[in-house]
């Protein structure tokens, strides 16, 4: 199956495109005098909460260097167990006082439960070249504004925004649509703790957009139910998007992306994608023409109402590592899809994923696709028409690794060859698996190439009715 390229861009200003909003509100007046700025007025009316920003973030900038967060001290900001990098801890001693001492992280500004303070403060911390926001313990800061498409204002500077124990950032349910955070160019955003949830848009990233030449970083955050009628129902990434002990779930895309659409860099490391729905392809990530890297993840539960319930790799580099992608359905291609490209998954479950009226259970290798499976696993998928396990219409090969317990309705049970396809096994199972109508292990379409390699360990048994159509060396 090919996948259409979707080319989708930042949604443009278009002054009188939106449905008719309620009334601004001036949220940057008063700062002006509090920083010295000259700040351009879109919003609100300064209330005694944004004063207090003002106040709090002029005497964290008392020096003339504006406040800068240091991006190298992400991680460890975010830190569920508060761990930092020690000073002199290589010897347990400082000078002067004999003893090593812990590097404190600068405390940021506290941003009381207040939307409109919260809106101010990133305000205020743009035009100042970037802060390190504290958001409140337990607070729900409900956004019911449009400011240029998203419920806060672009990030266009370093901002850090740490949140707490259910710390929320919730766009109203009965205002005008708009998505959470946009990160414009230059803007590196980094959230901490914090949920992101409700927003809708009729493009791109129901939740967050990142533009060409964005950043986003996520730790220990949660991306949920939001709804893009475009691509990446939760994040939309053009720039660069690091997901780290996240959980993207439950958002829906119109078109790619349920969860989230890539056309950066975008790496998700010890995160979940769960349950999120695609009206195209890729159910849990979809990826055009960009670099995909997941590692020590979950995908699962995904849905695609056409192909690539839980993943979609098109053009450019996908590279799975130590990842779980399980329980993904789709009409075709349940599990993943390698559409033109590059694709590695090592050491990788792909695993009771179903293609509900289409071909590929668990795996889908188009033209045009160099793809590598090593030491990994593809079990128990199911396919209603070909290929159980995988499809292969490309150059596919698999090492060290599983085919094991899947199931097609018609041909290819493990794996089914296509006419274009060359497959290469090293050390190999290919076992118990069913077709309904032949090539319980493997179905080979001719001219297409099957590679066994018996010799460095492959075997083909107790596949049914039958081992293998087609594939010399292959017995039954």
């Amino acid at each position: 199956m090919n996948q259409q390229d979707h080319t989708h861009g930042p949604e443009p200003d278009r002054p009188g495109g939106h449905r008719t909003r309620s009334p601004r509100r001036w949220w940057a007046v008063g700062l002006a005098g509090v920083t010295g700025l000259a700040l351009t007025t879109v919003g609100i009316a300064a209330t005694p909460a944004a004063d207090a920003i003002g106040r709090a973030l002029t005497t964290d900038n008392r020096t003339d260097t504006p406040h800068q967060p240091n991006a190298d001290n992400r991680d460890k900001h975010s830190d569920s167990q508060g761990n930092h990098d020690d000073q002199g801890k290589g010897n347990g001693k400082s000078e002067g006082n004999g003893k090593g001492k812990k590097e404190k992280k600068p405390p940021g500004t506290p941003v009381p439960c207040d939307a409109d303070a919260l809106i101010a403060a990133i305000t205020l911390a743009n035009a100042r070249g970037g802060a390190t926001l504290d958001l409140a313990k337990g607070c729900t800061y409900l956004l019911t504004a449009d400011i240029a498409g998203a419920g806060l204002p672009a990030i266009t500077t370093p901002i850090t925004l740490n949140g707490h124990t259910h710390t929320t950032i919730e766009r109203a349910a009965a205002v005008d649509e708009f998505r959470i955070l946009t990160v414009n160019v230059g803007g590196d955003l980094t959230l901490n703790k914090l949920k992101i949830t409700g927003g809708q848009t009729t493009g791109d990233g129901g939740g967050i957009l990142v533009d060409p030449g964005g950043t986003l970083t996520t730790n220990h955050s949660t991306i949920t139910r939001n709804i893009a009628d475009g691509a990446g129902g939760g994040i939309a990434n053009n720039g660069t998007t690091t997901v780290k002990h996240s959980t993207v779930s439950r958002n829906t895309a119109g078109t790619t992306g349920g969860g989230i659409w890539n056309t950066g860099l975008l790496t998700a490391t010890k995160s979940d994608i769960t349950a999120n729905l695609s009206g195209a392809s890729g159910g849990g990530i979809q990826s055009t023409n960009g670099t995909l890297l997941v590692d020590h993840s979950r995908i699962t539960a995904n849905q695609s109402q056409t192909s690539a319930g839980g993943l979609e790799s098109f053009g450019g580099t996908g590279m799975i590592t130590n990842t779980k992608i399980t329980n993904n359905t789709a009409t075709a291609a349940g599990g993943v899809v390698a559409n033109t490209g590059q694709f590695t998954a090592r050491k990788v479950l792909i695993a009771n994923n179903t293609a509900t009226t289409g071909l590929a259970g668990g795996m889908n290798v188009n033209p045009n696709t160099s793809a590598v499976v090593e030491d990994s696993t593809i079990k128990n998928n199911t396919a209603a028409a070909n290929g159980g396990g995988i499809f292969n219409f490309s150059s596919l090969v698999v090492r060290d690794s599983k085919v094991i317990g899947n199931q097609s309705g018609n041909q290819g049970g493990g794996i089914l060859n296509g006419i274009t396809g060359t497959l290469t096994l090293f050390n190999t199972q290919v076992v118990k698996n069913i077709a309904a109508a032949e090539g319980g292990g493997i179905y080979n379409f001719v001219p297409g190439v099957v590679n066994l390699n018996l010799a460095t360990g492959t075997v083909v048994v107790k596949n049914r009715p039958d081992n293998c159509v087609n594939v010399p060396e292959c017995v039954g």
